[in-house]
This record gives structure tokens, sequence and C-alpha cells, in this order.
């Protein structure tokens, strides 16, 4: 066997391709080569729904129902706040988010015989770092470039705070640097992405700068072609932040994160703000852009939502102008109200 021979498989967002990227460099940096054929399978798993969970402890069988003696670790969200699950698999290594940076050298003393534990967590709310760094997405001239991670909402129904922890951020300056990094290995987008991008804040020479001040400064410090922006919830829409799209180097492309268009549920989601913010939020991006794309996630089934709040959401979101739908069943999450 050659014991550093490894493959990675992604499930979820974005964040979790840059930090499959961010874990491959690591790897690669500690001699490990990444080998379609390889004994090492690391799973970067999601777990925003009980589904997503279920898909990643699949594959866990399958690989080891193929191969035996392959070596089957999972990281991830998953692996943070569905560990049992995982516990109960024939699974080799959990390193859960909380030891995600760990993950080369937990590899190693596995394949040493040095382990006398196969789950490595503790508790994710005291992490500090965000593992900055990140690379070219595969086959492909552009980067996922993270600004952001954790979130500090705590909807009633989201497990994501409890799988990647409290809010923190990149600062502007680290940002700009690295977008001028990548733009002189030649990419010509950057998609900037995060748990929470909304939350994003910096503090520099005493100045509190939020995403907006973000933006603005990579227009104006750098010559990347293309800016792409991920998921926003509709108070977080700004004039000033549509303004910044009226450059031709933003890319007109919104992911609206509303999961519902009635004001009751919404305030039963903890989510701040209401199904009137969600009407003006896309009726302000048509207005202002021409030909933008927007795409947006609804979450169906919510506890204690009537067919009449149902109805609502469903009557309201066909009347206004939007490009993309993702509906999902609510999923139940562990740890969530």
């Amino acid at each position: 066997m050659d014991s550093l021979s490894y493959q990675i498989k992604t499930f979820g967002c974005k964040v979790n391709v840059y930090d499959s990227s961010m874990l491959q460099k690591r790897l690669e940096k500690s001699g490990f080569l990444m080998d379609g054929d390889s004994p090492i399978y690391i799973l970067n798993t999601c777990a925003v729904t009980a589904e997503a969970t279920q898909e990643a402890v699949k594959e866990v069988k399958r690989i080891k129902k193929k191969d035996p003696s392959s070596i089957v670790v999972v990281t991830g969200c998953a692996a943070q706040v569905d560990t049992t699950k995982f516990e109960e698999s024939p699974v080799d290594l959990i390193v859960a988010n909380s030891h995600k940076g760990l993950m080369e050298s937990l590899i190693k003393q596995y394949i040493n015989g040095e382990l006398t534990q196969k789950v490595f967590k503790s508790n994710i709310f005291r992490k500090e770092d965000l593992e900055a760094d990140g690379d070219l997405e595969a086959g492909h001239t552009r980067a996922f470039l993270k600004i952001q991670d954790g979130c500090n909402s705590f909807c009633t129904y989201c497990v994501i705070p409890f799988a990647r922890g409290k809010s923190r951020a990149l600062s502007v300056r680290h940002l700009v640097q690295r977008i001028n990094e990548f733009y002189e290995q030649g990419l010509n987008e950057i998609v900037l992405t995060g748990v929470h991008v909304g939350d994003y804040e910096d503090i520099e020479d005493g100045k509190t700068l939020v995403l907006e001040d973000l933006l603005e400064r990579v227009l104006n410090e750098t010559q990347m072609p293309r800016i792409r922006l991920s998921s926003l919830e509709p108070r977080e829409l700004s004039q000033r932040l549509l303004d910044i799209y009226g450059d031709d180097r933003m890319c007109p492309h919104f992911h609206m994160s509303i999961q519902c268009a009635n004001t009751k549920v919404l305030a039963d989601m903890r989510r701040k703000y209401t199904a009137q913010d969600v009407e003006n939020a896309l009726r302000a991006i048509y207005k202002t852009l021409k030909n933008p794309f927007v795409g947006m996630d609804v979450i169906a089934g919510f506890p204690g939502e009537s067919d009449e709040e149902f109805q609502d959401t469903y009557s309201r979101l066909k009347s206004l102008p939007w490009t993309r739908i993702h509906v999902f069943p609510y999923s139940e999450r562990p740890g969530t109200k």
C-alpha cells in the first residue's frame, strides 16, 4: 500500500469546496499524493439536512464494501454534529471541523498505529481560525476565497453554527493581497464565499469594515476581472451594495437565502426579516441591474407552518421576479430548537 496516496470527495456547499482545496494543499505539502486509485479516502461532509449526513454514511459503507483494506476518514460539518452516525459505520477516522487543521498529522499517526481513538472532536465555538488559504477550482480559471466562517444567527432549524462555530472573518488587507496573488497566477474570477458573508466584519486602524467596504477595496485595489459573491439575506442587500454591483466586474449573480416568504413562519425560524423584506430585495435587484441571475433557497413543511402560510409564500414568490428556486423539505437537525 502506498500509504500517502489519497483522494477527497466533497459534499455540500462552496465553503466545503474551498475547505477541500485548502486541505489538498496542506496534504501535498506533507508528502501526500492525490491518486484516483488511492487507499485513503477523505470525505468532507455536509450536515445541512439529515439526508446529507446519510449520503456520507452510505459512501463510507460503499467504499469499505468495495475495498475493506481502505482507510476512510470523514471530516466536515456532519463529522462535527452527527458524529455518532459515523461511529456506527465502518469509518476509520472521524476528524471534526474543530480538528480539521490536524488532518495530515492524524492520518500519519493512524497509518503508524499510534492512535488509541478514532474520534477527534472538541467545542467548535472555541475555534478562532479560518484555516485561510484556498486554491483554484479544479479545471477552471477561478478560485474560491473564504472571507468568513461560522454564524451567530442560530436560526431555529439550522445546525450550521454547531458545525462551524462563531462568526469570524479574514482581514480586508489579507483578502486583497490574496486576490492580487490569484490574479498574478492568471485567474480571471474570484468567488468570495463564507457561511454567512453578510456577517463579514473587520477592524482596521480602529475602524469597523463591513462587506461593502471589502468589495469596494477589492474593486479599487485589485485588477481581478470578475468578482462573484455567495449567499445573502434580504436585509443584507443594501442600496450601497446594489450600487457596487453597478461595476461591470461584479457578476450580477445573487443567491438569496430567504427560506420562506411568510412573516410569521420567518419569525418562527428566527430569521431577522419579514416577507416584505423578501419582496423589497427581489424587486430592488431587478430594478437596479440588467439581466441579473437570482437563485433562492426555500424550506417547505417547517414545523407549525399552516396551509395558509405555505400558500402565502407560494403566491408571493409567484408574483416576484427571480431565476431559480431550490425548494427542500424541513429536516430535523441535532441541537436546534
